[in-house]
Order: C-alpha cells, then structure tokens, then sequence
C-alpha cells in the first residue's frame, strides 16, 4: 500500500499538470502510483485522501459534473482543485 502522503502528492501533482478547471479521474491517480495490473488496489488509500483533501478544502470531489458532500457521495467521481478566488 502507498503511504497517504504519497497519494496526496500524487493526486495535487495531476491536478497541477492540468490546465485549470480540468479534473481528473481517481483512476488516473491509481495508475500513477501503481502501473500495470494492480493500480486497483490504491483505489481505496485515493478515496480516503481525496475526502481528506475535499474535507481541508484543497480539492473538490465532482459527481456528475458537480460539487459532491466529500462524506456523502457514491459512485464515480473525478478531482479537481478547489478554486483560489
């Protein structure tokens, strides 16, 4: 398993690399940490740091194109950065 910090740095480092506005998918985040045939295992550690994120106010978790409840969301969802306005 990816330490937390890792998924941390991995996901604001993909969000980074996109131009602004863009999301990105938790499985997009799985496969950087983890190429090849087991990038399924992070999903959960991505999850828990993407709601941590959502939480801190850094990220937003999007469900159908809008802003989700980062405690309350099923689903796919994608990540984007939370806007600095």
């Amino acid at each position: 398993m990816t330490d937390p910090p890792d998924i941390e740095a991995t996901i604001l480092r993909l969000l980074e690399e996109r131009p602004a506005g863009k999301t990105i998918s938790p499985v997009d985040a799985a496969n950087a940490l983890s190429p090849g045939p087991r990038w399924h295992l992070q999903m959960p550690g991505i999850r828990r740091t993407a709601i941590r994120l959502a939480l801190e106010g850094r990220i937003v978790i999007y469900r159908k194109g809008k802003a989700a409840d980062p405690n309350n969301f099923k689903g796919t969802y994608r990540l984007g950065l939370a806007r600095q306005d």
